[in-house]
């Protein structure tokens, strides 16, 4: 990408985030089911093995009772739905939802054979610029209902993922003591460059960029998970960023019902959406 439009898409406002990515292999699973009950039906779901921290985490928040009478706060029809915020238990209809907790974040547990694919249970968090080590959030979590995707629609996606990578490095650079005086030779407000000087500062900048970029793997959609994208659906452009802990095995139509209602301007349902999480344990003999 010409360093020009990477300065006009991130110099005064610099990175955005993004959202999520399950599983092409999603076993082996955890013995417990999840069961969240709603106004509009129940969600089954099953939590992985190879996510501990968070898997544990969810199934000690559930038997405590954390989740229940907590709504789904926000929910994005093609997209996704999310819940698990505390503030959200008896919340005046309205209120913005979306920045409670139970006091800690999950360190990250972001593995490649997980990705955001219709059906995924994933943990929410804040974004890369104020939380650079991907931590989840403590009990908020989504559910990717998501849509089904043409391959010029993920070739986009890897365009816009190695794009941010890009605008990252670029970032990173500007923000090194020792370019200083690179830095205010383009933001200073007494910096007087002409277009010869400008230009060289740009192909200096832009060398600077190819050669960290070139020493990252690209970002890339193999052809197996384009299959699953194209057929089955999800939301790509979140692989890779949040960490999935388990997926949805029975009542989808319950998360197309909950994606679908009418919302506020802040995608908060107009009408409560309240859950129960309920554990089930396996049988024993």
């Amino acid at each position: 990408m010409n360093l020009i439009n990477i300065l006009k898409i991130t110099c005064l406002t610099i990175l955005l985030a993004a959202l999520r990515f399950p599983a092409v292999a999603q076993e082996p699973f955890m013995d417990e089911t999840v069961i969240i009950s709603t106004s509009l039906g129940e969600i089954q779901l099953k939590l992985y093995k190879d996510t501990p921290l968070h898997s544990n985490n969810f199934i000690k928040l559930a038997e405590q009772g954390f989740f229940d009478s907590t709504l789904f706060h926000r929910v994005i029809e093609g997209f996704m739905i999310q819940g698990g915020d505390p503030d959200s238990k008896h919340a005046q209809p309205g209120v913005e939802l979306g920045n409670g907790g139970p006091g800690y974040d999950i360190p990250a547990e972001i593995l490649p054979n997980h990705i955001h694919i219709r059906g995924a249970l994933a943990a929410a968090r804040e974004d890369d610029k104020v939380n650079p080590k991907r931590l989840s959030s403590g009990s908020q979590f989504y559910i990717v209902q998501g849509k089904q995707y043409s391959d010029p629609e993920l070739d986009m996606v890897v365009k816009k993922q190695n794009s941010l990578a890009k605008q990252q490095i670029f970032v990173t650079i500007m923000d090194r003591p020792e370019n200083i005086t690179l830095r205010n030779d383009f933001f200073s407000a007494d910096a007087k460059v002409d277009s010869v000087h400008f230009k060289f500062l740009l192909d200096t900048l832009n060398g600077m960029i190819d050669k960290e970029f070139a020493l990252q793997t690209p970002y890339t959609i193999p052809a197996e998970k384009r299959a699953i994208y194209k057929t089955t659906g999800g939301a790509p452009h979140l692989d890779g960023h949040y960490t999935i802990f388990g997926e949805v095995i029975k009542g989808m139509e319950v998360v197309d019902k909950i994606a679908a209602v009418k919302r506020d301007k802040n995608d908060r349902p107009l009408e409560d959406i309240s859950m129960k999480v309920t554990i089930l344990k396996p049988k024993t003999n």
